[in-house]
């Protein structure tokens, strides 16, 4: 079943979307952009002429309630989206009553689902290695399925558009599709595209393929690293990993990000891109400072700021982007490509001082998608950059999943998807 053939008249439909959504200090939505993407699913809903309950988590509230996550805080934010007044119910796991009274065209909006346990299935307060651990799983998997079973009563159909959680084997993502047949479950329409962007990246590769990996550490994209090495023709990796490379080779990276534990899985990610024949690009030089403020992401004032090669960089200094060499190299790297991949800056863009390298990417895969190449922009960083360059509208799609889509890239089923298929 897809959403065009549902007919959602006088139906009631619950919605996983992902509104976990960045809020500054006081609460305001700073990017919303998830809000967006879920909107033609969403004013489907209503235009049909059905009732709309919307679900999503937000942050990592751990099972509690937490006033710093609530969902409360993004009422008028959806409301405006919509266009449309948007109801609220403190409590997701007792908001039949609101379901209930909702007519058609009216939404409602339920309060953060990991304010419950249940909705990640995880047992609370005790460890793996504690001999009650099994039990207490099993425990915690028979009321996750309650707590399915009661969102799932407040509607007559199940919509998943929640791509940055269809990995996630959590209640409101693969459990809950168990109480709707197949005839009233489906994907919303983000889900739609974003199965077909991975699908336009993996499944119908036009070459050449280039795919830029950023980020902090190797650990957490080795996986889809090794993946990527065995269909891209070239593969550059920078941001804070770079430094763990530099390392691999004896280099002097003074007090920049490193994984001292992963100087072999380097080394062995160089020997799988020569055995397999891909062109692996590194930064060969970076901007370095003493300075930053990792708080207020702004560099103090009087701090050194330098460029010098990527394995050179002064003790008392840390790398925090790309250098002018480096970016020349990914930009020719890029250029030409007819298929992109981006996940994870080339540096801590999130300071103005250093945006430069991954400025430098976002500039050349938008060239490169103008002049025929389909790109695909994912993880928030990567989603991030493009949005503060001004580069959203010059790039093939933006992927709204971070792990999701690295695990559907690593050639892994998706939970949130394969449960809509049973």
């Amino acid at each position: 079943m897809t959403i065009d053939q549902f007919n959602f008249a006088g139906k009631k439909a619950i919605v996983r979307v992902d509104f976990n959504v960045p809020l500054d200090e006081n609460g305001k939505v700073t990017d919303d952009t998830r809000i967006r993407g879920a909107l033609p699913t969403l004013k489907k809903i209503l235009a049909d002429g059905g009732a709309l309950i919307i679900m999503s988590h937000m942050g990592k509230p751990k099972g509690k309630v937490n006033p710093k996550f609530s969902l409360g805080q993004i009422v008028d934010n959806v409301a405006a989206a919509l266009g449309t007044p948007v109801k609220f119910a403190p409590d997701c796991a007792k908001a039949k009553d609101a379901a209930d009274a909702l007519k058609p065209g009216e939404v409602l909006l339920l309060e953060n689902l990991r304010f419950y346990p249940e909705e990640e299935g995880k047992p609370v307060g005790i460890e793996k290695t504690d001999p009650a651990y099994d039990d207490a799983k099993k425990a915690m998997k028979a009321s996750q399925k309650e707590f399915a079973k009661t969102l799932a009563s407040y509607a007559d159909c199940y919509v998943m558009d929640a791509f940055g959680t269809a990995h996630r084997k959590h209640a409101s993502t693969a459990v809950i599709d168990d109480f709707f047949d197949k005839d009233h479950k489906m994907l919303g329409y983000l889900m739609e595209k974003e199965v077909q962007a991975v699908d336009n990246v993996l499944g119908n590769i036009k070459r050449p393929f280039v795919a830029i990996m950023g980020g902090s550490k190797v650990s957490s994209k080795i996986g889809i690293i090794e993946n990527l090495l065995g269909k891209v023709d070239k593969l550059i990796l920078c941001g804070g990993m770079t430094y763990t490379f530099a390392k691999a080779h004896n280099g002097e990276i003074g007090q920049s990000i490193v994984e001292l534990d992963k100087l072999d899985v380097a080394l062995g990610v160089e020997e799988l891109a020569k055995k397999n024949g891909v062109e692996l690009i590194l930064g060969s030089d970076c901007t370095a400072t003493d300075g930053l403020d990792f708080s207020s992401m702004t560099v103090k004032p009087g701090s050194k700021i330098i460029t010098c090669p990527a394995n050179e960089i002064p003790a008392d200094l840390q790398g925090v982007d790309a250098g002018p060499e480096s970016q020349k190299a990914f930009a020719e790297a890029i250029k030409g490509a007819k298929t992109i991949l981006w996940n994870g800056p080339a540096g801590v863009f999130e300071c103005d001082n250093f945006t430069a390298g991954s400025r430098a990417i976002g500039e050349a895969i938008a060239e490169a998608t103008a002049e025929g190449a389909f790109s695909l922009i994912g993880g928030g960083d990567s989603v991030a950059c493009v949005n503060k360059f001004g580069l959203a509208d010059k790039v093939s799609y933006i992927s709204t999943g971070g792990g999701a889509l690295l695990e559907a890239i690593e050639g892994k089923v998706l939970p949130g998807v394969e449960a809509i298929n049973k």
